[in-house]
C-alpha cells in the first residue's frame, strides 16, 4: 500500500521592524515539518508591497512598524484577492490594539511573549479558518465593541448587504452563530444544542460561507454588527 502523500506546509509570512524578533521566529517555525517561512518584512509598507508576502497562507504581523503599521497593514493585505489569514503580534496586552485588528480583518491577536507551542497552534488554527482569540477575551472585545459596530452598520453601505446576508441563515444556522458569538467552541454548541460534532462543523461551515465570513471573529463581527447578537 502506498504511503499517503504529504500535505504542503503551511506558508508563513514574518512582518516585523525588528530583526531578532524575525530570526527567532523563522527558526521556530523553521523547526516544524508542516511549516515553512516563505517572506520577510520590516515594516508594513514593505509588507503591503511584496508579492511573496501576499502569496503567503498565514501572516504574523507586529503592530508597531514605520512606514505604515501593523493594522493599516492588515487592512490593505486583506484588500488583496485571495488574501493570506493574519496574526496580529503586540508586546502590548491593551483592548484598542485587538480591536482595531479586528477591525482591519485578522483572524487572531496573541502578545508577542506567548509561549511557542501557543504561537505555532495559532498559525494552524487560524490556516484552518478558525481564531485564535480566547473565547472570553473575544466576547469581552466584541461587546465593547458592538455600540460602534452597529453605529457604523446604521449608515455602511454593507450594512444592507450584511442584513440580507443574515436573513440567508436557517433559524438553526442562527442558533449557532448565536452560540459562537458566545465563544463557544464546536463541541460546547454541540452539547448545548444536542447535535454530533460533525453537525455543528457543517452549520458552522454553511454560516461562514453565507456570511462570506474568512473564519469565526468576522462571522461574530457580521452578527454584531446586523444587531443578531447584542451585549
Amino acid at each position: 500500500m502506498a504511503a499517503p502523500t504529504p500535505l504542503p506546509p503551511i506558508h508563513v509570512a514574518l512582518v516585523d521592524d525588528q530583526q531578532l524578533i524575525r530570526s527567532g521566529l523563522a527558526m521556530l517555525i523553521g523547526s516544524q515539518p508542516d511549516l515553512e517561512v516563505v517572506a520577510e518584512a520590516s515594516t508594513g509598507r514593505e509588507a503591503v508591497g511584496s508579492p511573496a508576502v501576499a502569496r503567503a497562507d498565514v501572516v504574523l504581523m507586529d503592530v508597531r512598524m514605520p512606514q505604515m503599521d501593523g493594522i493599516a497593514a492588515t487592512e490593505a493585505l486583506l484588500a488583496k484577492p485571495d488574501a493570506p489569514r493574519v496574526v496580529v503580534l503586540t508586546t502590548f496586552d491593551l483592548d484598542e490594539y485587538a480591536l482595531d485588528a479586528i477591525q482591519a480583518g485578522a483572524s487572531g491577536f496573541l502578545l508577542k511573549d506567548a509561549p511557542p507551542e501557543e504561537l505555532l497552534a495559532a498559525i494552524r488554527t487560524v490556516h484552518r479558518g478558525d481564531a485564535v482569540i480566547a473565547p472570553s477575551t473575544t466576547r469581552r472585545l466584541l461587546e465593547h465593541m458592538a455600540p460602534r459596530l452597529q453605529a457604523e452598520h446604521a449608515v455602511d453601505a454593507h450594512g444592507a448587504v450584511e442584513r440580507e446576508a443574515i436573513e440567508t441563515l436557517t433559524p438553526r444556522e442562527r442558533e449557532v452563530l448565536v452560540l459562537m458569538a458566545r465563544g463557544d467552541s464546536n463541541m460546547e454548541i454541540a452539547a448545548e444544542l444536542v447535535l454530533s460534532g460533525a453537525t455543528v462543523k457543517t452549520h458552522v461551515g454553511r454560516v461562514l460561507a453565507k456570511l462570506q465570513a474568512r473564519d469565526r471573529v468576522q462571522a461574530v463581527v457580521t452578527a454584531y454588527r446586523a444587531g443578531l447578537v447584542r451585549p
